[in-house]
């Protein structure tokens, strides 16, 4: 894997510490690959994320939103009872995070055939938006006053 030096970024960058800051925990992160999950772009501003789980029910799962930070863990509450011959379906505990950008909010989760699916929305505030600013014109007659005086 290859790693960045951003340093260089530091030095002429000003409100962005929160951005390095992300992706140099990216880079330092030992990925996990279960359980697997799809992130999908519904439109410019929704999001959905759905994770395969299969074998866990909706109680032993819990979304949370904190500080710009999605968890979503499972927990299985009947292992311990159960002697598997052969286990291919993995039950194992998981805790999975996903760092949410300014703005974006979670609006629901359902559960589905064992599907977990999770929408977001980025809800920009209005005094965010971009605006137009009108270009208001000065008679010439105005200009020459203005100089005169």
């Amino acid at each position: 894997m290859r790693t960045y030096d951003f340093t260089p970024l530091w030095r002429s960058t000003i409100g962005f510490d929160r951005l390095f800051d992300r992706l140099d925990e990216t880079q330092r992160a030992v990925e996990d690959n279960y359980p697997p999950y799809d992130i999908e772009r519904l439109g410019d501003d929704r999001y959905r994320i759905s994770l395969a789980l299969a074998g866990f029910a909706p109680d032993e799962l819990a979304v949370t939103a904190e500080h710009g930070v999605l968890t979503v863990e499972g927990r299985k509450s009947d292992q311990e009872s159960r002697e598997y011959l052969y286990q291919g379906i993995s039950s194992r505990p998981f805790k999975r995070q996903f760092n949410l950008a300014d703005y974006v909010q979670v609006t629901s989760a359902s559960f589905d055939n064992g599907l977990l699916r999770i929408e977001l929305v980025r809800e920009i505030p209005e005094a965010m938006r971009p605006r137009r600013i009108a270009i208001g014109t000065v008679p010439v007659e105005q200009i020459a006053q203005q100089k005169a005086a």
